[in-house]
């Protein structure tokens, strides 16, 4: 399905990445396999909507909107779903930049007609130039990047990350769209797993389905000064545990937990004896490391037992608009 159109789409909110947004864009524009689309989806400032509008007015293929259902991430994806033409619909963050062969590894990954999620790989750009010495790669999806421990190549996945990720739009048809109230909010809230419970419910509703990483559709991803701190890395990985409660609440602890296991029998063991290696040997940050996966660990696991108790107390507290629907629409969860 190489030749199959394909739509972009990349949520903004905030006036202060107005250059990154700049630069996504035009990283999309560049691709050795050129997109139907570039939907630009504003999270409810109409003031950025306005300058959107004014920069992209001359150019046929960005068109601008505004997110039509309540503000957040998954809201402004669900919009832009409904507002794209292609048969594929790629996500991009808005302060990424695509390499340019993103969407032909994309596009090659649907010749099999099972598929019907491709990711990529997310590399990270540090406003500090460096990763900090402490920051531990096993924990990259703490900034919104691809992990240490994840398989190379084009692989089988359970769920793709969805600030690099594509799917086919039957996918959407089968499945609903994004779920609303789980995922980011802007800045205020670092939740996540809006796309793992997407995933889930897309196989449970075609058991058929295949869903794919290639690390060969490599993006960049901006990463600012303040996330590069313990404070973020601590409030982020607690706020996935948040998350990944609402998500076994939903979809059973079997499915929801499926990757989690093996990430933390298999990857953050490998991830802790790697960093008393290190210390042994005297490298910098070492002990760092170490004490970040352990911390992280225990946060997130702090967070699933807070979040668990939340979710048993109030219910499932998202909702999944059906494909085609305005994203305010109150499917079931």
């Amino acid at each position: 399905m190489s030749d199959a159109d394909i739509s972009v789409v990349i949520c903004v909110y905030t006036e202060d990445r107005w250059e990154d947004i700049r630069a996504a864009v035009a990283s999309v524009r560049a691709q050795s396999r050129p997109a139907r689309e570039t939907l630009l989806v504003v999270d409810h400032n109409e003031i950025l909507l306005e300058r959107l509008t004014g920069e992209y007015k001359e150019v046929e293929e960005v068109r601008v909107l505004a997110n039509a259902g309540p503000r957040g991430l998954s809201a402004g994806r669900n919009t832009g779903i409904a507002a794209s033409h292609g048969e594929i619909i790629a996500f991009l963050d808005d302060d990424a930049v695509a390499e340019r062969d993103w969407l032909r590894h994309f596009a090659d990954g649907y010749d099999d007609a099972r598929v019907m999620a491709v990711g990529g790989r997310t590399m990270p750009i540090w406003a500090s130039g460096r990763r900090p010495a402490w920051f531990p790669e096993e924990f990259d999806w703490v900034v919104g990047c691809t992990y240490k421990g994840l398989p190379p190549g084009r692989v089988r996945v359970r769920n793709v990350l969805g600030g690099n990720a594509s799917f086919r739009r039957t996918a959407f048809k089968a499945a609903g769209g994004f779920a609303t109230g789980i995922g980011r909010d802007g800045d205020k809230r670092p939740l996540g797993c809006e796309e793992t419970e997407l995933c889930i419910r897309l196989t449970r509703a075609r058991p058929d389905a295949i869903l794919l990483i290639d690390d060969r559709a490599v993006i960049h991803h901006r990463v600012p000064e303040p996330r590069e701190h313990f404070a973020y890395f601590r409030t982020r990985t607690y706020a996935e545990g948040l998350s990944k409660a609402l998500v076994t609440r939903s979809v059973g602890a079997d499915k929801g937990l499926e990757s989690e296991r093996r990430y933390t029998t298999r990857v953050l063991p490998a991830g802790v004896a790697r960093g008393l290696r290190d210390a042994l040997l005297a490298r910098p940050g070492a002990a760092g490391r170490t004490g970040a996966i352990v911390a992280g660990v225990a946060s997130a696991a702090g967070g699933y037992v807070v979040g668990s108790f939340r979710a048993r107390r109030g219910g499932v507290a998202f909702r999944v608009a059906a494909a085609g629907e305005s994203p305010d629409s109150k499917g079931a969860a």
